[in-house]
């Protein structure tokens, strides 16, 4: 008797494909070859790997935020991309899209991926960090760092991908695109705001578990205060 393979399996044979052909993959996405499978391993994906590299960090102050940030890392990268979304869909429709609200949401579920895809491959390192450091702000500084740089891979395959899904409608093109550059800048800030609201993350060594912190300072400013306490400023 044959097995039917898993839906894991499936997500991840899913992900593999986009992986292995990226081009043939968004090709899918621009003519809404199953779309919803597509969209649902995707999200599948992406979540495991967010929660596995979220669990790493979290571990660094002890299981309770290691299991807190398994959750809240994927939660702050698809809470970013609900609360996003709606601005990029609808003034795209208004300058002369004619792509689906899934083929949109589909192409932004393939960036999040190729993002928790890039963070899981960092995995060692920030393992071998955890292990040999002790000190918070660098780890701190260095995830920032990993975070920031697959971050950008991916506005970066986003960028790609909305090219080629606006490639059939010229109507507004360019008008379209700069649009797309502005949202790109909206969605980082929204990601640092709401990754602001949702710490901690990593948690300083020895401290009590804190579920949330209370909102005082911003984002910007304990990236500074961190480099300060680093290179001994005061």
């Amino acid at each position: 008797m044959i097995e039917r393979p898993s839906q894991a399996t499936k997500s991840f044979s899913v992900l593999i494909g986009l992986l292995r052909d990226r081009t043939s993959f968004l090709e899918e996405i621009r003519t809404g070859v199953k779309l919803s499978s597509k969209s649902t391993a995707l999200l599948i994906c992406s979540s495991i790997f967010f929660a596995l590299y979220g669990a790493i960090i979290g571990s660094f102050n002890g299981w309770a935020q290691a299991l807190s940030s398994a959750v809240k890392l994927p939660s702050l990268y698809l809470i970013t991309l609900i609360i996003c979304f709606p601005t990029l869909y609808f003034f795209n429709i208004l300058f002369g899209s004619r792509k689906t609200a899934g083929q949109h949401f589909t192409m932004l579920l393939t960036a999040a991926s190729v993002i928790s895809v890039l963070l899981f491959s960092f995995a060692p390192i920030t393992l071998f960090f955890l292990i040999t450091t002790y000190n918070y702000q660098f780890f701190k500084l260095l995830n920032v760092a990993i975070l920031a740089i697959t971050g950008i891979i991916g506005v970066k395959f986003l960028y790609q991908g909305m090219q080629l899904l606006s490639h059939e409608d010229e109507e507004g093109l360019k008008t379209r695109m700069s649009i797309l550059r502005f949202w790109l800048i909206l969605y980082a800030f929204v990601g640092t705001q709401l990754a602001w609201t949702l710490r901690p993350f990593f948690g300083r060594p020895n401290s009590p578990f804190e579920l949330f912190r209370q909102m005082q300072g911003n984002f910007y400013l304990d990236i500074f205060q961190a480099l300060g306490e680093i290179f001994g400023a005061h």
